[in-house]
């Protein structure tokens, strides 16, 4: 009997998804519950479990197409004791594993192409990563090297389909740009004083929470006590209306393997400082393997952007639509500023608000900046609140 595999609803107002990866070759056989494809939305990349155990019968749409949801991509033929059909060109059939799944689809292999060495033929992560890792061949014959020189000269191109994440990105940056008024202002943050209380704590803060204090974790905590002072910021416009939101939903850029994603901090002024770097080290981890789920990369008040951890000097960030404004950070970078009439080296920060000047005017931009910068050269105004 065949089963057919169909496109679940992932999400709403998500219709159709990205066929990114077929874990299963036709032919092999599958457990139940057993991953066969990866699916990628456009916020998210989440696997299909074979309902039954029997044979992979028939794929209908490949790696790379769209599929609707609800529409029928493949077939299983039931059974109680898979046989698997055999060829040459494929090894004996394995269970992947769903860490090995994630690695499968970024790398772009099938499960054939890797060699299993877990228990019961099973497909292992740490299989897939090994992969292509063996010994560089021997230096090639002297009459090969011209062939090679040719080769590496030759002006090659490449297509491949945009995904659903890249496709979604680019649409809402394109609609950021056209539908709000985005305007820039910068300020520069002398980072000595949140740098010597980090390192302070350091240690004790790990060695309680099992992770270590970053500067995000002062930056939400300024980011929000800012907001509570310029709410225009923390808005929406909705029609011919502002919509004042009073909880701080703190969007946090991280790259994931698909690219830039933004999952969510859900109120986070309710949050301590060891509560937000938990869940930043969360969100980058799972970010990674692309298991962030829909419900954490939805909603979010206001935004804060990295650039720093690439080494990005300055940039103008944009801002995510619907929200209001986005907080982009820099590389820390020793500068020669005067203190007191001395030239003194000091590790400095530019920072950028990028706002939608709708809503928002230069005033309360300038001052929303302002406020950060006065809250990270003074650490201790965050506790006290002022």
């Amino acid at each position: 009997m065949s089963i057919d595999l169909i496109v679940p609803k992932v999400g709403e107002s998500i219709n159709e998804v990205q066929i990114v990866q077929w874990l299963v070759a036709e032919g092999q056989s599958v457990e139940r519950d057993q991953n066969v494809a990866v699916l990628e939305t456009d916020k998210a990349t989440v696997e299909l479990p074979s309902p039954v155990a029997g044979i992979l019968k028939k794929i209908l749409i490949g790696k790379g197409s769209i599929a609707k949801v609800g529409e029928i991509i493949g077939q299983v033929e039931e059974s109680k004791d898979p046989k698997p059909k055999t060829s040459a060109a494929s090894s004996s059939p394995s269970i992947v594993m769903p860490a090995a799944a994630r690695v499968l689809a970024e790398k772009g292999l099938s499960p054939s192409e890797v060699t299993a060495t877990g228990p019961g033929n099973r497909l292992l992560k740490e299989d897939v990563l090994r992969h292509g890792q063996a010994a560089p061949p021997s230096t090639p014959a002297i009459s090969s090297v011209p062939s090679a020189a040719i080769a590496a000269g030759a002006r090659t191109e490449e297509i491949v389909p945009m995904s659903m994440l890249r496709k979604k990105v680019a649409e809402r940056l394109v609609q950021a740009q056209q539908n709000a008024a985005l305007l820039t202002t910068f300020n520069e943050i002398d980072m000595t004083a949140a740098m010597e209380l980090r390192k302070r704590h350091q240690d004790a803060f790990v060695k309680k929470y099992g992770a270590k204090l970053g500067f995000m974790s002062f930056f939400i905590k300024a980011s929000v006590e800012a907001l509570k002072g310029v709410p225009q910021i923390n808005a929406e416009i909705r029609g011919d209306t502002i919509v004042y939101k009073h909880y701080y939903d703190i969007g946090v850029a991280v790259g994931g393997g698909k690219g830039l994603v933004v999952p969510v901090i859900k109120n986070a002024e309710r949050l301590s400082f060891a509560q937000v770097e938990l869940t930043i080290a969360d969100f980058g981890k799972r970010a990674q393997s692309n298991s962030l789920k829909l419900e954490e990369l939805q909603g979010g008040t206001f935004t804060i952007s990295n650039g720093g951890v690439y080494g990005s000097l300055l940039s103008t960030p944009i801002v995510n639509p619907p929200q209001s404004g986005v907080l982009g950070l820099h590389a820390i970078q020793d500068r020669p500023v005067a203190r007191e009439g001395q030239v003194v080296i000091r590790p400095m920060m530019y920072v950028a608000l990028t706002y939608d000047h709708r809503i928002v005017d230069g005033r309360e931009a300038v001052t929303f900046l302002k406020r950060i910068k006065d809250t990270l050269e003074d650490p201790a105004r965050i506790l006290l609140e002022i």
